[in-house]
């Protein structure tokens, strides 16, 4: 495994924990020249369905563009890095699931809508701002609207 700090191929693990779901291993590493540490995650590489995009292009599933996405919107948020990678493999699970061999990208941005309100309120609102295109003001206070009537019903 390649050290992100120094570019170093030779490394060494200190901790192995596989995850309460049993998908996936985080080992702890520490690279043997600079002496840092740093987790890498291990899963098994399944097939999954290509996203169809809005334009109607299809690509790939991309984890990292997803997780990439949810982490924008959880910028100085009490949302922990374990909590997105849980977030990311539950979406990934239920697209293997699905059976499908194409899905549309609306699909999956309403599963992470779905999985990322619970965690916080204001990254929700962040990625469905970017994920739903708001064109101006009065869509953004209607999804606070919907998100408010939603709160309201669990408290």
């Amino acid at each position: 495994m390649k050290c992100p700090f120094c570019g170093e191929l030779e490394d060494k693990v200190i901790d192995s924990r596989v995850s309460q779901e049993g998908g996936t291993i985080r080992r702890r590493r520490e690279c043997v020249v600079c002496g840092r540490r740093f987790t890498t995650y291990e899963r098994v590489e399944e097939i999954l369905p290509l996203v169809v995009k809005k334009d109607g292009t299809r690509q790939p599933f991309d984890r990292q563009k997803v997780l990439a996405g949810v982490q924008r919107a959880c910028v100085k948020r009490p949302v922990t890095g374990e909590m997105l990678e849980e977030l990311v493999s539950d979406v990934e699970r239920l697209l293997q699931e699905s059976g499908e061999k194409e899905i549309p990208s609306k699909a999956i941005g309403e599963a992470i809508l779905e999985r990322l309100q619970p965690l916080d309120d204001v990254a929700y609102v962040r990625f469905a701002s970017v994920y739903r295109e708001f064109r101006d003001v009065g869509e953004f206070l209607k999804e606070l609207s919907a998100l408010e009537g939603r709160q309201a019903k669990k408290g």
